[in-house]
């Protein structure tokens, strides 16, 4: 029975870490729950032609994507609001890792059997060898700006301007978008 017990939570583990096995595709964020994390974009607008922009990726998501990601949005969002171009006046890329440590084979080294606990006997317990673990580091990025729109021709001794049709146009065939279901 605990064998059972052991193998279905090994099966569920691996399901639900198949899950988030690939990159995070082009697509607003699904916010469902305040203080959770969100992949996608999302922005907020600030006053009118001013706005808030950030992309979450997961574990599967390289930095270069999330930064592609979240300029295209701003891209986007510039026409989709009638403007043409666009200035970054601050933006980042926030980046979190997190360190999973788990033992590296249940069957064969990772288990050890405690049958003595303290000064007396105690019921038969499992537990893991510390010894014997594998450990994987995962990195999340989150790139963000705030970003200025304006009408006309984009000017040429801005650094921080970008021409929203160029951006679109350039970044178009690096954009995955979610598989239809």
């Amino acid at each position: 029975m605990k064998h059972l017990k052991i193998i279905l939570l090994a099966a569920t583990s691996l399901t639900l870490l198949s899950a988030c096995a690939t990159s995070t595709p082009y697509a607003p964020s699904a916010l469902s729950a305040p203080g959770t994390y969100h992949p996608g974009y999302s922005e907020t607008q600030i006053e009118t032609g001013r706005f808030r922009i950030s992309f979450a990726g997961n574990d599967q998501t390289k930095r270069e994507t999330v930064e592609n990601y979240m300029l295209y949005r701003a891209a986007e969002l510039t026409l989709q609001s009638g403007f043409d171009w666009f200035e970054i006046v601050n933006r980042g890329t926030d980046e979190k890792k997190r360190t999973i440590s788990t033992p590296s084979d249940p069957f064969i080294g990772g288990m050890s059997w405690r049958f003595y606990r303290g000064s007396r006997w105690g019921a038969w317990g499992m537990g893991w060898d510390d010894y014997d673990r594998d450990t994987v580091e995962y990195t999340r990025y989150e790139a963000s700006a705030e970003i200025l729109m304006h009408k006309g021709d984009k000017p040429t001794d801005k650094a921080n301007a970008y021409g929203a049709r160029d951006v679109k146009a350039n970044l178009e065939a690096k954009i995955v978008r979610p598989a239809s279901k």
